[in-house]
């Protein structure tokens, strides 16, 4: 099966699931209009994948195939080994993804493209394709720009992009897992609780947990958070500044980053 086969089918599958989840499981209060919210945040999903068919060249994976075929980056030139030089490839790029989740919420002109993603005032499986085409742009530019930089293999790039695009939904899923699961689970990964922090009103809670499928990087770094201020099932999620209905409309969240900060 192909790359974007591949990624659709478990795209589909993991969103039913979760879907369900969601339903039977609830952890947070959940807004009302869930399939309004729904129509929104998968037609950005499907918008940004068109932008990235027709306006790039390349993908990160492309850019990978290239780069072994041509022989080029760090890996290559140290001649490391396939298995450690994909291990190195991985973690480099979950890093960059980490580093660019930080300057998205730190530099001005980057946080108006990202606070689209934040002004969802619900959390659920749908939040987690829910951003601007050009923070997508920007975002796979930076990859692919990684991955010629250290040679990174095909399938390396591949695993990672599936990961990334599969805890996309599993951290945003609004499903209630037991206290204790949860806890085990965050000393390696992102948990849907963990990372509802990261979705709070309050900008000191949104400015944390910035982690997309491993924790490790937030416990490093200083940014991790175990808790909010309000309980879990009924914490305030989104932006003080967008909390009307118009700002929650497609075109208006494609026009949101012209806005003021």
């Amino acid at each position: 099966m192909n790359d974007p086969a591949l990624r659709l089918w478990l795209f589909l599958a993991l969103l039913a699931l979760l879907g369900i989840a969601e339903r039977l499981r609830p952890r947070h209060a959940a807004a009302p209009r869930r399939w309004q919210r729904w129509r929104v945040n998968l037609g950005l999903g499907l918008i940004n994948t068109l932008c990235l068919r027709l306006l790039l060249p390349w993908l990160a994976v492309d850019a990978a195939g290239w780069a072994q075929a041509a022989n080029v980056g760090v890996l290559h030139m140290l001649r490391v080994p396939p298995w450690p030089a994909a291990v190195i490839a991985f973690v480099a790029l979950d890093l960059a993804i980490y580093a660019q989740h930080r300057l998205m919420h730190r530099i001005g002109a980057l946080w108006r493209l990202h606070r689209v993603h934040h002004t969802d005032m619900a959390l659920d499986v749908s939040s987690g394709v829910r951003f601007h085409p050009v923070e997508i742009l920007l975002s796979m530019g930076i990859k692919i720009a990684v991955v010629l930089l250290l040679g990174a293999a095909p399938l390396a790039v591949l695993a990672f992009e599936i990961v990334l695009s599969s805890f996309a939904l599993l951290t945003h899923a609004n499903v209630d897992l037991p206290v204790a699961l949860d806890r085990r689970l965050r000393w390696i990964f992102v948990t849907p609780d963990m990372h509802r922090i990261h979705h709070s009103v309050v900008p000191a809670e949104h400015d944390s947990n910035f982690g997309f499928h491993v924790s490790w990087w937030d416990r490093l770094f200083g940014s991790y958070r175990d808790a909010p201020a309000a309980p879990q099932s009924s914490m305030p999620l989104g932006l003080e500044r967008y909390r009307d209905d118009r700002s929650q409309q497609l075109l208006a969240l494609l026009r949101q980053p012209l806005d003021a900060p």
